[in-house]
């Protein structure tokens, strides 16, 4: 299951826009595997900046604020693909990726939580981590120098 679908982003844009994007033949009805693959190619990209803290696809079941923030984001990706179909890209459409890829990279770099009442799972992928504890060192080569 993806974080938006077509009627996300048919709603999004309108029908005439998405018709005006995605129809190459002319036949007055937006091409759902344009849609479909922009949808799949967004979601990648959100996957790909959100699995270096936590397992993907994101499970945004019963979590309607991490469904919503997720389904934004790459709603915002997923027009600017269409959009780059036929150029020059509006700049508000561009302010919005732009946007949302420099969320994503905050969320990689983990200082962005992503809102939900329990954490997402881990990313098993991610490998293990480690830790040092126990005491501060007292001798070190600098307090010794000159003893």
């Amino acid at each position: 299951m993806g974080y938006a679908n077509a009627n996300d982003l048919q709603e999004r844009l309108g029908t005439a826009l998405l018709v005006q994007l995605t129809d190459d033949t002319g036949s007055g009805a937006f091409d759902e595997s344009k849609v479909a693959e922009a949808l799949e190619a967004a979601q990648g990209e959100v996957n790909s900046y959100v699995a270096r803290r936590c397992g993907v696809p994101v499970d945004v079941g019963g979590e309607p604020s991490l469904a919503a923030v997720l389904k934004s984001i790459t709603l915002d990706l997923a027009a600017h693909r269409l959009h780059m179909r036929r150029p020059p890209v509006p700049d508000d459409v561009r302010r919005k990726r732009e946007s949302a890829l420099q969320w994503l990279e905050r969320v990689a770099a983990g200082e962005v939580v992503l809102p939900s009442a329990a954490a997402p799972a881990g990313n098993p992928a991610a490998g293990l981590g480690a830790a040092v504890t126990g005491n501060v060192r007292i001798l070190t080569r600098d307090s010794l120098k000159g003893l």
